[in-house]
């Protein structure tokens, strides 16, 4: 995802409540229930924001990253394909990047339940992968059809023809193993789907006609895959929208979930067994000088319990601003959610942020066993003394929840950065002991035996085999530009 500056003036929003930091969240009143409207943008609000900036700047930093990249190959600093080497972590099978030649940012992950085929997805900053107008970047697809253990080669997802291929997302329908896809082709979030495990897709479809802005969408199907939600924000603003296909993603309809000065960023989404649709979400105001974050980080689940025909925003939590990015987008660590539910109906939400202005984040966890209404306190899982980002969470059966999360090694400044496992069999209410799973210590000249230097990218994912081992992504990199890397552990 890039991180974007929304300058929007007319305010119009739900009726939310943010709540205290560790109280549960009200129930919405009926009044905060969103419905469709054919209602245009107000004149003067998105349009404030051009379209003709945001594609420049989107193209300055594709430029920057492939310049990065063949700086980094001259010096031969990248793509030498070094060995990953280190000692793996307890059960788990040791760190692995995707391709130790490319530059691989902002990775996907999906598992069928039924299955051994598990997919990655991730972004390629390299040579188009067609002649003419072929997107760069462009999004790779490897399969494993034993649980993570061998993998394909890389392929494009879709050879399309655009300006460049982001944000991608990757899904399983648990009851037939056909593969979902969503990804933004320029900044049209597009659909595809695959019925034979990943080998042939479908033609892309719209999910929105051509707009003029849009950010990273967030996917949720239901068993079956007819139902399939998406959220993200746009047309040309930062305002969240949510596109819903009811037809096994052939057509969609649109819809605007809020109005509002805040900036919302879409992460994660789940459609529990009676058909509650739970979207992760966060907001952010960019008021401060030099159009930066400021003030509270809004967590939202928007809640559906009718097919999507109505929304409800619940504010999960409010947090900090936290420390910002040294070397990259000041907003960089900031509001991230993630949103599981497991066997019994328990959803549970991962997300970072401070306690006080700029300090250093932790990552915490809420669960709710009244389909997102209500939330319990918040749970810190990340160390008190470290900042922490970008946390991940999948569960299965009885309460049995998996989490990873980004965190520093330099007692709270950012020196060196890893991901950390921790697993609840209790629906989060306690936690196992922390287990560093970014285990190798070579493999690339921003490993170090202490860490890898910076997080590459808005996100990463962890998924559930079929087998019930936890499966985990994540980007790593020299900086913000990079180059750096998909990697990935699985457990054993």
């Amino acid at each position: 995802m890039l991180r974007r500056r929304m300058l929007a003036v007319i305010v119009l929003t739900l009726a939310s409540t943010v709540l205290p930091a560790c109280d549960p969240a009200p129930v919405v009143e009926p009044g905060d229930i969103s419905t469709p409207s054919d209602e245009e943008p107000a004149e003067g609000s998105v349009e404030a924001r051009g379209a003709t900036e945001e594609l420049e700047e989107q193209q300055e930093r594709t430029e920057q990253r492939l310049e990065a990249l063949e700086e980094a190959k001259a010096e031969g600093l990248f793509g030498a394909g070094e060995p990953a080497l280190g000692e793996p972590a307890p059960g788990w099978a040791g760190e692995q990047v995707m391709s130790a030649g490319t530059d691989d940012w902002e990775p996907a992950t999906a598992a069928d339940p039924n299955a051994p085929f598990v997919y990655l997805l991730t972004t390629r900053y390299a040579a188009k992968p067609c002649a003419g107008n072929c997107p760069t970047p462009y999004l790779v697809l490897e399969v494993s059809g034993d649980g993570g253990r061998t993998w394909n080669d890389g392929v494009p997802l879709c050879a399309c023809k655009g300006s460049g291929q982001y944000d991608p997302i990757i899904e399983v329908v648990p009851d037939t193993g056909d593969v979902y896809a969503v990804y933004m082709n320029g900044y049209n979030v597009v659909f595809t789907r695959s019925i034979d495990h990943g080998l042939s897709w479908s033609e892309p479809v719209p999910t929105w006609g051509k707009v003029s802005w849009g950010d990273k969408p967030a996917l949720a199907t239901d068993a079956t895959g007819q139902h399939v939600y998406l959220s993200w924000n746009g047309p040309q603003g930062g305002d969240p929208w949510i596109a819903q296909s009811h037809d096994f993603g052939q057509t969609w309809s649109q819809m605007r979930v809020a109005r509002t000065k805040r900036y919302y960023f879409a992460y994660d989404g789940v459609v529990m067994d009676d058909g509650t649709v739970v979207l992760s979400e966060s907001s952010i105001t960019y008021t401060a000088p030099g159009a930066t974050p400021e003030g509270v980080v809004e967590i939202h689940a928007f809640v559906s319990h009718d097919l999507g025909a109505t929304w409800r925003n619940v504010v999960v939590d409010s947090v900090q601003v936290g420390q910002p990015c040294a070397d990259c987008r000041a907003d960089y660590y900031i509001g991230h959610t993630s949103v599981t539910v497991d066997g019994d109906g328990r959803l549970v939400y991962a997300y970072d942020g401070a306690t006080e202005a700029l300090g250093p984040q932790r990552a915490y966890v809420r669960s709710s066993t009244d389909g997102g209404l209500t939330w319990s306190p918040r749970i810190a899982v990340s160390s008190a003394s470290e900042h922490a980002s970008s946390p991940m969470v999948e569960a299965t059966g009885d309460g049995d929840v998996r989490l990873v999360y980004m965190q520093t090694s330099g007692g709270g400044d950012v020196d060196r950065w890893n991901a950390w496992f921790r697993r609840s069999t209790d629906g989060g209410r306690t936690w196992s002991a922390p287990l560093r799973i970014s285990d190798a210590s070579s493999g690339a000249e921003y490993k170090h035996p202490e860490g890898f230097e910076e997080i590459y990218g808005d996100y990463g994912e962890i998924v559930i085999t079929s087998t019930g081992k936890t499966f985990a992504v994540w980007g790593e990199a020299f900086s913000y530009i990079g180059p750096g890397g998909t990697w990935f552990n699985r457990e054993l």
